[in-house]
């Protein structure tokens, strides 16, 4: 169809088509805007169209005739911005779905314009084109930005589409696999967690797949119908009536006989129907647990052909493993069906057969519980509470928590049957065993907003609950505790009076009553679960003072009733700072260095102790004036008995000694433990067999390396506590105690022979391990990797030049880059100082070029760019250097992050690109990194040592004229501001800086 003639370029003005291009932009950049998928990547984008319409206003400016030259160019830009206004209005307006599964399409759509974009943009800077030279400027640093920016799918755009291969891979036939990869689905896109809304948004994918395009496409259409088949096996997207016609149906279609399993179903070997069936090369098919079992047992040949058979060459068959799994829930389904008239007959012992059954069925899996939810189970279970045989109730209580552990329509098909709640509670009321399951069935039922009002209106149930929270037996009371916690709705006031009554009778006895009574109320609360507010109540109101008595009574006996007492009084951090108050502690010490006590008795007097120490690091103790230990030889004493205890007091007096290093006395704490030697025990102590007694020395030992003495450490820590300290990190799975020796290690002396010992230790390669992540999980991460790379650093110094090349080799540079992004400040601390010390090397081993004989000189041109600081051939690997690493403009952003100690070893870093002759050159690179202006900053820093810092680099820079011109003014005021209030010798730094401004003279009073 031929074109209108209106729209032909040729007639078009260009100052025309570079107005409808801008227009063009600014409605692209407000449809990226609104774009609910690729945000950033549209951020990105919408940037660069921003400064695309500055450089069409500067053209607009420009002459028409120099305009007309472009309009080819300007034509084919127009063309590129469509193709991503059309594309942010589709990720505005298509299933959320359909744009998430696409993320990679999107993907190349953003890629291919940005290409396509630059390069026409670069057109227009062409030598025949008469543009001014300051638009040619502009374009080219924008296209240079355009060129290098990188789109990425979000991590939650990946972590869907992992998981959608796995499931399409594997076959997955698992319903929460799909629930899962729907819940991700929908928070990656911002869809609601509710069924309707699933439901509606997976309806409207599926209609777009049928009338998209990509159905053209078989490839693309039959994946398309695989992740609809994934997604389909969600739960999620049914409703509970739609499931429930969904199994009456097919369970109908069954009949009511169980089938016999086929013969193939049966494993050669056992005899039994298979559980997960594997395949020989040969076609033979047995369980796997078995034929493992039969190679395992050295058996080379397989049984049934005798032909050779590895481990290697066995394959599921989950063709069949299906086929058994679909005979399996056939049966099953047929045999739930079957026992509900049995557990409705007269016969108790059917009864129980029956039911024994049932919760078989329940353990099993979520699937057959649903079944027995959908086979209206629920009233008749309810039913049997009713029942006069104890046992028959029992099982009525495990199956029906079974059917609400997990299940919010459990919960609530279980609460909503008449009169449910009512018989739940009067099973509180029966025997210990059979209340510990109404109440752990009744903490379920109470996590439902719906059943919570329905428990608080059965008439006594609140009665009974605080009856049983404040009872000896703990798992009562703490279920009853954890219910009425979850009752919201009752006003808490109530709940806490019914605590503290229960709490005054007890301090009543146990301040005035007979030595019988006081005895008793102690037993009572050494053993029964209190709350935190009962036993601040308690100790607030005087039970100390009785306490004190029994604990410096002459019989033993009542010795333990009171350490016991205080004991779990002590758990609670506030009550632990009024006993040191009390002196509780004193009397604690004297029996803990009693040889004759047991050894039970010293290990709750030294837990006891622990937990008064915890309490000197809590909220509130600074009201707390004294100290446990006073002297020299109280700390020397308690930890002598570290050699001469069992493992559970070492354990206490280690921790008591961590808590007392980690208060705000620690630094006193931890001096007096090194003039005593505790290092030297505490090497010993990293060896022994007992992990948790070895994991809290390692620790303990962590906080005296800290601020500690070289010399101490040189001569206690020897190749056998090196060795250990490795062998921990590599086998612990104790991350706090990985993360301690770690951070010993890195606290270490700068001695060669000990960076020798450590590296045949093998110490380096666990670092590595770390810092790559692979010895941490979650919780401690980040300090794992702190104390890492904090380790590393003295495997990095340049005095080390062989070792610094196997940590390099490692591949450790670029992961170090990396951590300056996205690790915790002491990590980007530690790592910057690692790229300062490798960069501290650059020069010297930056490879120059080789003389050339002058006619191959003319002839060949040389493969490899020199690097424009070092001047050589650099690469990351054999010269560490910077440039080549990409390591500048992170550490210029880690420059300007508030952490001092991160800034200051971010700017040495920088700084040795503009050692020496490198000035010159390096300069020019640190201002093309933007790294200038995050050192201008520092000057206003309240941290001398960067401001120094940043003096002696500008001092430097501003050498330069280029960048004496760019970035002068800039720097100027906080200068001015250093002359005038900084300290003295900064001054005169600042005046010489200012010198260089020209705006002092150097005659000036400041130098």
């Amino acid at each position: 169809m031929p074109e209108d003639p209106s729209t032909d370029v040729s007639l078009v003005p260009a100052s025309e088509v570079v107005t409808g291009i801008t227009r063009l932009v600014f409605e692209t950049i407000e449809a990226a805007n609104s774009a609910v998928v690729q945000k950033e990547n549209f951020n990105k984008f919408s940037k660069f169209l921003e400064k695309i319409a500055l450089v069409l206003k500067e053209l607009s400016n420009s002459e028409t005739s120099e305009i007309n030259n472009l309009s080819p160019a300007l034509e084919v830009l127009k063309l590129e911005i469509e193709v991503i206004k059309q594309l942010a209005l589709d990720c505005r307006n298509r299933n959320k779905i359909y744009l998430l599964l696409n993320c990679r399409r999107t993907l190349k759509y953003f890629e291919c314009s940005t290409r396509d974009i630059s390069r026409t943009l670069l057109l227009i800077t062409s030598e025949y084109l008469n543009v001014l030279p300051e638009i040619t400027d502009q374009l080219k640093d924008l296209c240079k930005n355009m060129l290098d920016t990188e789109y990425k799918v979000s991590i939650e755009e990946e972590e869907v589409s992992e998981k959608i291969e796995l499931g399409i891979q594997e076959r997955n036939i698992d319903r929460s696999y799909a629930n899962d990869l729907l819940i991700c689905i929908a928070r990656a896109v911002g869809i609601a967690n509710e069924q309707s809304v699933l439901k509606r948004e997976f309806g409207n994918f599926k209609a777009e797949i049928a009338s998209s395009e990509q159905g053209k496409n078989l490839t693309e259409k039959l994946r398309m119908e695989e992740i609809i088949l994934l997604l389909g096996k969600a739960d999620l997207l049914t409703t509970a009536e739609e499931k429930q016609t969904n199994y009456l149906t097919k369970r109908n279609s069954l009949g009511r006989q169980p089938l016999e399993p086929l013969q193939s179903f049966y494993c050669p070997i056992t005899g039994d129907v298979m559980e997960d069936p594997v395949e020989t090369s040969s076609g033979q098919i047995f369980e796997r647990t078995a034929i493992e079992k039969w190679l395992a047992d050295g058996n080379k040949l397989c049984p049934l052909t005798k032909k050779h058979l590895k481990k290697s060459d066995l394959r599921s068959n989950k063709t069949l493993r299906q086929s058994i799994e679909e005979w399996k829930n056939r049966n099953i389904m047929i045999t739930i069906a079957s026992l509900k008239l049995k557990i409705q007959t007269d016969k108790e012992e059917e009864v129980l057969q029956s039911l024994q059954k049932l919760s078989e069925f329940c353990v099993r899996s979520e699937l057959q519980r649903e079944w027995i939810v959908m086979e209206n189970y629920v009233p008749v279970t309810i039913d049997l509470l009713r029942a006069n045989n104890t046992e028959i109730r029992k099982y009525a209580l495990l199956i029906l928590y079974a059917l609400a552990k997990d299940s919010e329509e459990g919960k609530e098909r279980i609460g909503t049957v008449d009169n449910a709640i009512g018989l739940v509670v009067r099973s509180l009321a029966r025997k210990p065993e059979e209340s510990i399951l109404a109440l752990h069935l009744l903490l379920e039922l109470s996590r439902s907003s719906v059943v919570q009002n329905l428990i608080g209106n059965v008439q006594g149930c609140i009665l009974l609950l605080v009856t049983f929270m404040n009872s000896e037996d703990s798992v009562a009371a703490k279920y009853a505790s954890e219910i009425l916690d979850n009752l919201s709705f009752l006003d808490q006031n109530v709940i806490e009076m019914a605590r503290l009554n229960y709490g005054a009778p007890l301090l009543q006895h146990l301040c005035s009553g007979t030595e019988s009574k006081r005895i008793l109320m102690a037993k009572t609360l050494s053993h029964i679960q209190l709350s935190d507010q009962i036993k601040l109540h308690i100790t607030e109101k005087g039970a100390l003072k009785p306490l004190l008595e029994l604990l410096s009574h002459s019989n033993t006996e009542m010795k333990i009733i009171a350490v016991k007492a205080l004991q779990s009084l002590s758990t609670v951090p506030r009550n632990g700072q009024l006993m040191i108050k009390a002196g509780v502690s004193d009397q604690l010490f004297e029996l803990l260095f009693c040889h004759t006590l047991s050894t039970e008795i010293r290990e709750n007097v030294a837990a006891t102790i622990m937990q008064l120490a915890i309490s000197k690091n809590s909220q509130g103790s600074e009201d707390v004036q004294v100290s446990l230990l006073e002297s020299h030889d109280d700390i020397f004493k308690l930890f002598s008995l570290i050699s001469l205890t069992g493992s559970n007091v070492q354990q206490s007096i280690l921790r008591i000694f961590q808590a007392m290093c980690q208060s705000p006395a620690g630094s006193d704490i931890r001096t007096k433990l090194r003039q005593i030697s505790a290092i030297k025990v505490l090497v010993y102590l990293c060896e022994v067999d007992d992990h948790e007694v070895r994991a809290d020395a390692v620790k303990l030992f962590y906080l005296l390396a800290k601020d500690g003495n070289d010399d101490i450490l040189l001569e206690h820590v020897n190749n056998t506590c090196i060795g250990n300290l490795v062998g921990i990190i590599r086998t612990s799975d104790n991350e706090e105690e990985i993360a301690a020796a770690l951070g010993i290690i890195s606290h270490l002396p700068q001695d060669f022979s000990m960076s020798q010992h450590l590296l045949d230790a093998g110490a380096l390669d666990v670092i590595l391990d770390c810092l790559h992540g692979r010895n941490a999980h979650s919780s401690l991460r980040n300090e794992i990797v702190e104390n890492a790379a904090g380790a590393l650093c003295r495997f990095t110094v340049p005095t080390n030049p062989e070792t610094q090349t196997q940590v390099a080799e490692a591949g450790i540079i670029p992961l170090l880059v990396s951590l300056l992004a996205s690790g915790s400040c002491l990590t980007k601390k530690n790592a910057a100082t690692s790229l300062k010390q490798f960069s501290e090397s650059s020069q010297k081993l930056s490879k120059q070029p080789a003389s050339k004989i002058w006619m191959f000189s003319c002839c060949i041109a040389s493969p490899t760019q020199n690097c424009p600081v070092h001047l050589g051939f650099c690469s990351v690997e054999s010269s560490f250097c910077l440039l080549e690493a990409n390591a500048l403009r992170p550490l210029a952003e880690v420059v300007d992050e508030p952490d001092p100690a991160a800034a200051e070893a971010s700017i040495d870093a920088i700084l040795t690109i503009i050692e020496g002759e490198q000035l010159q050159n390096g300069s020019k690179v640190l201002a093309e990194a933007n790294a200038i202006a995050p050192i201008i900053k520092l000057l206003s820093s309240s941290s001398i040592i960067l401001q120094e810092k940043a003096l002696k680099a500008l001092e430097r820079l501003f050498q330069m004229i280029e960048l004496k011109l760019k970035y002068g003014t800039s720097a100027q005021m906080p200068l001015v501001e250093i002359t005038q209030k900084g300290r003295s010798d900064l001054k005169s730094l600042a005046a010489k800086v200012l010198s260089h401004l020209n705006v002092l003279p150097e005659q000036s009073s400041f130098f």
